[in-house]
């Protein structure tokens, strides 16, 4: 990528062998560190994820979150907490320093295995292993394509987040039908419209580098990408295990 046209990214000095450096050079360098921060974290994010749900799991604390009539307390608690998580940090992010919400990006995460962490109730480990698989493998050819097509995604997104809405409107309707014809194809529209939503995400976190970096909003930035990207992770997931995982 030439960027010899901006004057930040100007040529200061001469290499030792007398050649001038492409202006491009640190540009690039910082917008690559910048997204392996946002993957790192979203990554990390992840595994946390997956070892709280797991050791609740094999504790047996996961079975405290349902009564014989439905959620208890503590269970309604763990669902609705990743939401609030969520909100807090979509509203009060500029309120926030850094550090608050790195810890609340990594406490969404601890609460997010908690209430994870019934899967492994409902279907196979190994089931549950293999969707995982399938799911990082889509994820990374999804997020790889964002990251380096030219193609302007912003119109796709207008059209993927109306389609998230009447997904969740539909989802919240089934809580009531309880149909199985309609949670399939909620399932199927769910893959599609947040592996499109990873491509999407993935050139907006990358776009938002030229207008955070070298600002104190760049280290915020990269815990909200992160974010984007990990819900995006973990609703295909969620979604490909109801489509394909093997129930107990």
């Amino acid at each position: 990528m030439d960027n010899r046209t901006d004057p930040r990214f100007a040529p200061r000095a001469q290499t030792r062998a007398g050649a001038v450096p492409k202006a491009g050079t640190r540009f690039d360098a910082g917008l690559r560190k910048y997204m392996l921060s946002v993957y790192n974290y979203m990554a990390s994010g992840v595994l946390l994820t997956g070892v709280v749900a797991l050791l609740t799991y094999s504790s047996g604390l996961v079975y405290s979150f349902f009564t014989p009539t439905g959620p208890s307390l503590l269970g309604w608690i763990v669902m609705f907490s990743p939401l609030a998580f969520v909100l807090a940090l979509s509203f009060g992010i500029n309120r926030m320093s850094t550090g608050a919400v790195q810890a609340t990006f990594w406490g969404f995460a601890t609460i997010m295995g908690l209430s994870m962490s019934t899967i492994f109730i409902g279907f196979t480990g190994a089931s549950i292993a293999q969707v995982f698989f399938a799911t990082a493998a889509a994820f990374a050819g999804l997020s790889l394509w964002g990251y380096t097509t030219k193609k302007d995604l912003s119109g796709m997104g207008t059209f993927l987040i109306m389609g998230l809405i009447g997904l969740i409107v539909a989802s919240v309707i089934n809580i009531f039908l309880q149909s199985g014809a309609m949670q399939f194809v909620i399932s199927i529209v769910g893959v599609l419209i947040f592996a499109g939503l990873t491509a999407y995400d993935t050139q907006k976190i990358k776009n938002m580098y030229f207008q955070v970096a070298g600002t104190d909003f760049a280290g915020k930035a990269v815990v909200m990408g992160a974010l984007s990207l990990y819900l995006d992770f973990i609703n295909m997931f969620m979604f490909l295990l109801q489509l394909f995982g093997n129930r107990e």
